[in-house]
């Protein structure tokens, strides 16, 4: 069984407007929380949103006309593929 690897909490100072600051105080005594668990539990939403709109990555689409790799080519290696490329350009 592992055990959880236990992180130090860093020290911070964030500028808030006191009407935010005010509010989360409100909240935070109303949930019967802190300050602190209500901001990391704030941060905590909007970083795992920002995640997740990350869209996938996608690789275009560059086949030549759409025709893919010619069939006398089909068994060809990477070198006789890279030499056909490079044909008649100096290297």
């Amino acid at each position: 069984m592992e055990r959880p690897v236990y992180v130090a909490p860093v020290k911070t100072t964030l500028d808030i407007s006191d009407s935010l600051l005010r509010e989360a105080r409100k909240l935070a005594a109303r949930e019967r929380t802190t300050l602190r668990a209500l901001v990391e539990q704030g941060l905590r939403q909007v970083v795992g949103a920002k995640k997740q709109r990350r869209p996938a990555f996608r690789l275009r689409k560059a086949s030549f006309k759409g025709r893919g790799l010619q069939p006398e080519l089909a068994d060809a290696g990477w070198d006789r593929l890279r030499d056909l490329a490079y044909e008649g350009r100096g290297g």
